[in-house]
């Protein structure tokens, strides 16, 4: 451990709860909360002090994170296991000159195309991709899609014929086009889903399925031989949950226009612009990824949920594990020693208030104590009456002051005419971390800012944590075995695989 590591662990035991914080320090949002791009970030409920932030500052230091800033910008080389840059900031103009200028040219051919479609007779797009390749695509379209006058888009991920039925049953063959989306352009569940969209159109009478095909890859070559009628490439530097700002996210500019899409990616560029020059007091993503770090691998605190108060934002969650879980839930560093602590916490959530009738019960008297963070929208997305969003804001406020503030037995009893059991039941512990990122309004620019925060701070809480937030390979080896299984027979495998392979019939 390094030293800013060895006094944050000793620090520990000496942390006040956050109800005393709130107490002993009434200047608490000066340190703990800013303003960036058009959101309110608010972390003053996160259980941390200002020795603590001090000391986290130090690690930061320690670890280097304003030079891996500096190279990720620079589109130097931050991905060690696999000798790579990530320059998927570069798809919205932040960053070293060359991969700028190469994402510009790739940018380019997404607006013509764009303009292309929406110019024809297509009224559906029927998206095929899987992670990065539908999750990012998928955010953008259900946020922001509504309001748009394109084409109607359909996402495609899971292997399940299931999935792909419902999509296609969305949709017109005759004036659909599919967009199919794969780095390497053999992603198995991908090329599967493909084929049968072909064999789908075929079956409508539409007799070239694959001149009507849109593939986004960083492998044209294998798109063209595939027989792609068009093919929109992208870096292989830029990796699949980091790439819905290339060509991965045409959805976006097919069902809302170019306009639309050039504010998501300025509005990202800003945060770009913030991560890279705001000072480490006022700098979003570095202190949202100092407290992630302190909460997880300090105080214990392996989860944390978040809660999108805006129906608009309700796969925010869903991405989020993506981003966070596949890039930083790593048990080795960037050099291949073992870690020294936890690393990313489990990321797990969903939409309010619906989840407030659902899970919140285990946040606020469960045994299992992790931060919530609440993300919200200050202007409605609707015209209906304005009680609509004062009880979603009422709501979406009222959870983080109750996690912190609690109720005591006395006051439980109080309510409780005296029964004590009852009152035990009616208790709460309080002191339980928060944070709120409150949006001015949910539209393209606001949006690009907020998903380019959570890649920085994702990037920053694993250079603190000494991990390479780029690989993934976790996920290989279970691919692997998908495909032993697929060749048949059950040699090899564990008695239970092997049984249920059997019963299966696989």
């Amino acid at each position: 451990m390094t030293n800013a590591a060895d006094a944050l662990a000793a620090h520990v035991p000496a942390l006040a709860s956050l109800p005393a914080l709130f107490a002993a320090d009434p200047g608490r949002l000066d340190w703990l909360a800013l303003d960036a791009c058009g959101i309110r970030f608010d972390f003053a409920k996160h259980a941390v002090d200002r020795p603590a932030l001090a000391l986290l500052d130090a690690l930061a230091d320690e670890a280097d994170l304003a030079g891996w800033r500096d190279r990720l910008f620079a589109g130097d080389m931050v991905n060690p296991s696999e000798d790579r840059a990530a320059t998927h900031a570069a798809e919205r103009g932040s960053g070293a000159a060359g991969p700028v200028a190469a994402a510009a040219v790739g940018q380019a051919a997404l607006r013509a195309l764009a303009e292309d479609v929406r110019q024809g007779d297509v009224t559906h797009i029927l998206h095929i991709g899987i992670g990065g390749s539908a999750l990012g695509p998928a955010l953008l379209v259900d946020a922001l899609g509504p309001g748009g006058d394109g084409p109607a888009v359909e996402i495609v991920a899971n292997i399940d014929g299931t999935a792909f039925a419902r999509a296609a049953a969305a949709c017109d063959p005759q004036r659909t086009r599919v967009v199919v989306v794969s780095k390497t352009f053999t992603t198995t569940e991908t090329m599967t889903n493909a084929a049968t969209a072909m064999a789908w159109l075929r079956a409508a009478g539409v007799a070239d399925p694959e001149a009507r095909t849109i593939a986004v890859t960083a492998a044209p070559e294998k798109a063209r031989a595939w027989g792609a009628g068009a093919v929109l490439p992208f870096a292989e530097t830029v990796g699949g949950r980091y790439s819905l700002w290339s060509a991965v996210g045409l959805p976006l500019a097919l069902r809302c226009g170019v306009a639309a899409w050039e504010a998501l990616l300025a509005g990202a560029h800003a945060m770009d612009r913030h991560f890279a020059e705001a000072p480490a007091s006022a700098n979003a993503p570095l202190l949202a990824a100092k407290l992630d770090v302190w909460s997880a691998r300090y105080l214990g605190r392996q989860t944390r949920a978040v809660f999108a108060y805006d129906e608009r934002l309700r796969l925010l969650p869903s991405f989020l594990q993506q981003l966070e879980m596949e890039s930083n839930g790593k048990s080795v560093t960037r050099d291949g020693a073992p870690v020294s602590g936890p690393t990313a916490a489990v990321t797990w959530g969903g939409v309010g208030t619906d989840a407030q009738h659902a899970v919140f019960q285990l946040l606020h008297q469960g045994t299992v104590v992790g931060p919530v963070e609440f993300v919200a929208v200050r202007e409605p997305g609707h015209d209906l009456p304005e009680t609509h969003h004062r009880q979603l804001l009422a709501n979406c406020f009222a959870q983080g002051a109750a996690l912190l503030k609690g109720r005591s037995f006395a006051e439980a009893l109080a309510l409780s005419g005296g029964d004590a059991a009852l009152a035990h039941a009616k208790t709460f512990a309080g002191n339980r971390p928060s944070a709120t990122l409150l949006l001015d309004r949910l539209d393209p620019f606001t949006l690009g800012a907020l998903l380019a925060f959570y890649e920085h701070r994702t990037f920053a809480g694993a250079v603190l944590m000494g991990i390479n937030p780029f690989d993934q390979w976790g996920v290989e080896l279970g691919k692997e075995m998908a495909t032993s299984i697929l060749k048949g027979g059950a040699q090899g495998f564990d008695v239970s695989t092997a049984d249920l392979m059997a019963r299966a019939g696989i």
